[in-house]
């Protein structure tokens, strides 16, 4: 399987793993109220669960651009490297969500936006050579 398709996969359970960071030696969480937790959430806990939520929001276009662009005959050393590109600023989206710094988290995730559009793009400029 392409590389690509591997940081589907990644990217798909990175909100997974955020959110047990988030609850990980929390013994308020109550998952019979997991939304009333999260209601009660403050600092770095808010921070790394609202970074969860965002995985969550930005995974579906991830995922169709790279499928988009597997199907449509993309160059797949792009599209890898792009997938690869994205997962990496996705891994320092959170840790600045972490920190707090906004400033650098706002510009990672424009910056992950425009890869995503470039997978979603690139069989217009990246096609494959025929063989």
């Amino acid at each position: 399987m392409p590389i690509a398709i591997w940081c589907v996969l990644i990217a798909g359970l990175m909100p997974i793993v955020v959110a047990g960071v988030a609850k990980r030696g929390d013994r308020s969480f109550d998952n019979n109220d997991p939304r009333g937790w999260e209601g009660r959430l403050e600092g770095w806990r808010k921070r790394v669960y609202a970074s969860h939520r965002n995985g969550l929001e930005t995974f579906p276009f991830f995922a169709a651009a790279v499928l988009c662009a597997w199907t449509q005959g993309a160059s797949q050393d792009w599209v890898d490297g792009l997938a690869a590109a994205f997962i990496l600023l996705r891994l320092v989206y959170h840790w600045a969500y972490y920190a707090d710094r906004a400033s650098l988290r706002s510009a990672v995730f424009g910056t992950g936006l425009l890869i995503t559009i470039a997978i979603f793009l690139s069989p217009l400029w990246s096609a494959a050579p025929a063989a």
